[in-house]
């Protein structure tokens, strides 16, 4: 469902309003029914990729399902996945709980098992439903977040430099600044109501943000040898439009090489790096080699970025039904 923030159905004051769709970006968001779950989502994506690309499910030896909106707390959905995807009892399948920066963690790991043996094929499913633990009432997070799905099909090539260069950080002592405090092992069963939903302290976000990407984006370039030019995009976690700006201006990024999706997309957590790459980049025409940096930050905290090479051989897909996008 696509919901429009100006909506005055929504029920929050026209100008407030005004201000945040002014301030982060976001006019139109895409909502789950309450009966679809990010697995959903991903295992619609990793269909019609495997479908697009003519992988046999048996010849999937690994699944990453990257995500903090699970179907269960056990057992892990990666399972799920893997039996309703069809694939071998030889498939290894496993959940990775990250958030805003789970796509360069999962292109990681994923990258990791093929450059270690043993794996020829890897689907890497990165998907969240944010929707589902906003309050309804808090116009902060309610007017941000949406839901999607991704997948992502990386295969063994041998070609030189394939792979990507990855640069990964973590700060948990900022954790408070997103949290979702009750309902898991912590604390069964909040006593405080708002504890059921997102807590997010948006000053703390912004100053971790301002402070930590720009060394990230420098830090990345120079373990890849590569300069700002050599880039042909920057590829953002849609976090909020206003902090995007001030993360270009502040790294020398130019604007044609940032992609935004978050206008009509919002900030769908970690999948919204594969969501602005299918909905706002083309792929390389024939013979063409491309370099694009996948930067994700925010819940953890935790943030990461990936350099990768790609070629006319990149297939991209979008389907705006139910915020769906892949990726290979």
């Amino acid at each position: 469902m696509v919901v429009d923030n100006l909506d005055p159905a929504l029920g929050f004051p026209p100008e407030d309003v005004r201000k945040v769709v002014a301030m982060a970006g976001v006019r139109e968001r895409r909502v789950v029914d309450p009966s679809i779950t990010s697995a959903d989502l991903c295992f619609r994506a990793a269909t019609r990729l495997m479908e697009r690309l003519g992988w046999a499910p048996d010849t999937v030896s690994a699944l990453i399902f990257v995500t903090q909106t699970p179907d269960h707390f056990l057992p892990s959905t990666s399972c799920l996945l893997q039996q309703r995807l069809g694939l071998p009892d030889s498939c290894a399948a496993f959940d990775v709980g990250l958030g805003c920066s789970g796509y360069p963690y999962g292109l990681y790991i994923a990258a990791a098992m093929l450059r270690a043996g043993g794996h020829q094929r890897v689907l890497m499913l990165h998907g969240e439903t944010p929707s589902r633990f906003v309050s309804p009432e808090d116009q902060a997070t309610v007017l941000l977040f949406s839901d999607a799905g991704s997948a992502t099909a990386l295969e063994l090539d041998g070609t030189p430099g394939a792979g990507g260069q990855f640069v990964l950080h973590t700060d948990g002592s900022g954790a408070n600044g997103l949290i979702l405090r009750g309902g898991a092992f912590r604390d069964r069963e909040p006593a405080n109501p708002r504890h059921h939903f997102l807590e997010m302290d948006g000053a703390a976000i912004f100053n971790f943000t301002i402070k930590r990407v720009p060394p990230l984006i420098a830090e990345t370039l120079a373990f890849a040898g590569k300069t700002v030019a050599d880039v042909d995009a920057f590829v953002f976690h849609q976090s909020n439009r206003f902090i995007m700006k001030h993360l270009m201006k502040k790294s020398g990024l130019p604007d044609d090489r940032v992609p935004m999706s978050i206008e009509d997309s919002g900030n769908c957590g970690g999948p919204s790096v594969a969501v602005a790459m299918t909905r706002r980049l083309a792929p390389p025409a024939p013979g063409q080699r491309l370099h694009w940096m996948l930067l994700g930050y925010g819940v953890g905290l935790s943030w990461g970025a990936a350099m990768i090479q790609i070629d006319d051989r990149t297939l991209l897909l979008h389907d705006d039904g139910e915020g769906l996008s892949s990726l290979n």
